[in-house]
């Protein structure tokens, strides 16, 4: 009997991923979700009898999914599937009912093995069927004629949601590190991926929440005709909070206050760098990194390091410390000349 199963995840580029790494002789039709509240839909319409599960979503998240099925007491068997890798979170998925957890990025023989485990899946003797058709198959879709603006606007699409998929694996990896490190929760965002002009950038941040004082570091990093800056931003009221979890006794002045902003600010730019290089293929040698104001509006911190270029390709996280008052936001800005040989990186991930 055919199974249903549903793979929900707001990435297009995860959801063919997650597709085209289950078996291919596995007995299933498959159905697909953006969000948790269309996948509670589509459970209640019987259509995921299996569901694999993203945990950071718009609308409603994994958290949220979990939850919302075992209230309704909803017959389906799930497995998350995250780039979200602290221990914090295979522990809260467990407890809201998850069979089990799986890193992103997928590994084909490690879910092969865990769909054995819980009887979902056997290795046939025989020679394997034909493929399963899926909808986001391209075998699977009927042709269509579209114009070329149209398969530009497509691509550009597709490329923004593999760059929104890398950092999401690359932004969980570091927060990680940081849930390790300081014994806490990391709670994780989207990542916001965009092209701007630098002079939008600057204007988007003159703009931000001038009611506070900031610090920031740099990082510049380059590999493989890839470049860029890494640009932490912490809010000076969070300065309190980082010396409790740093276990910091001394005075808090200026130079102590740097100090604990350089070490968080070397594991998530360090770790966030280095785990979209190896998603890329490639490694970046990172430069020291640089105060680039202390103690400053968020309008002028660009200010004080101006650029030769003119566009960059912006990706915003935002960490946010379960419990604590600290937050920080780690920005990644490619220059204008990588964008082409990034997009290159990104096309052999998406064949």
């Amino acid at each position: 009997m055919t199974t249903p199963v549903l793979i929900c995840d707001d990435s297009s580029v995860a959801r063919k991923q997650m597709a085209r790494s289950l078996p291919a002789d596995w007995d299933i039709e498959i159905s697909y979700a953006v969000h948790g509240e269309d996948a509670i839909e589509q459970l209640q319409n019987g259509k995921g009898e299996i569901l694999f599960l993203d945990l950071n979503m718009p609308v409603m998240d994994g958290y949220e999914t979990l939850e919302t099925i075992l209230k309704n007491d909803i017959q389906t068997m799930v497995i998350v599937v995250s780039g979200d890798i602290q221990p914090e979170a295979h522990q809260r998925v467990k407890a809201l009912g998850a069979l089990e957890f799986i890193k992103k990025p997928i590994g084909v023989d490690d879910l092969t093995v865990i769909l054995e485990k819980f009887g979902l899946y056997a290795r046939p003797s025989a020679a394997p069927i034909a493929e399963t058709k899926t909808p986001d198959s391209p075998q699977a879709q009927p042709p269509s004629r579209r114009s070329e603006q149209e398969l530009e606007d497509a691509g550009q699409v597709q490329y923004r949601d593999c760059i929104q998929e890398i950092s999401n694996v690359a932004m969980g990896q570091a927060a990680d590190l940081l849930a390790r490190l300081l014994d806490v929760f990391v709670k994780l965002p989207i990542p916001n991926v965009n092209i701007l002009e630098v002079s939008e950038l600057k204007m988007a941040l003159a703009q931000a929440e001038q009611g506070d004082t900031y610090t920031a570091v740099c990082q510049g990093f380059i590999g493989s005709g890839i470049a860029g800056e890494a640009l932490l931003i912490f809010s000076d009221s969070n300065y309190e909070d980082i010396a409790k979890l740093l276990k910091f006794s001394g005075e808090l002045n200026d130079t102590s206050q740097l100090e604990l902003i350089m070490d968080i600010a070397s594991i998530l730019v360090g770790a966030c760098t280095s785990g979209i290089a190896q998603q890329l293929d490639i490694a970046f040698s990172q430069g020291h990194p640089m105060v680039l104001g202390q103690h400053v509006k968020v309008g002028d911190l660009l200010k004080t390091n101006e650029t030769r270029w003119t566009q960059t390709l912006a990706i915003e996280i935002t960490y946010e410390i379960e419990n604590y008052d600290i937050t920080c936001d780690l920005m990644l800005l490619f220059t204008e000349d990588s964008i082409d040989n990034l997009n290159q990186r990104l096309s052999y991930l998406m064949d």
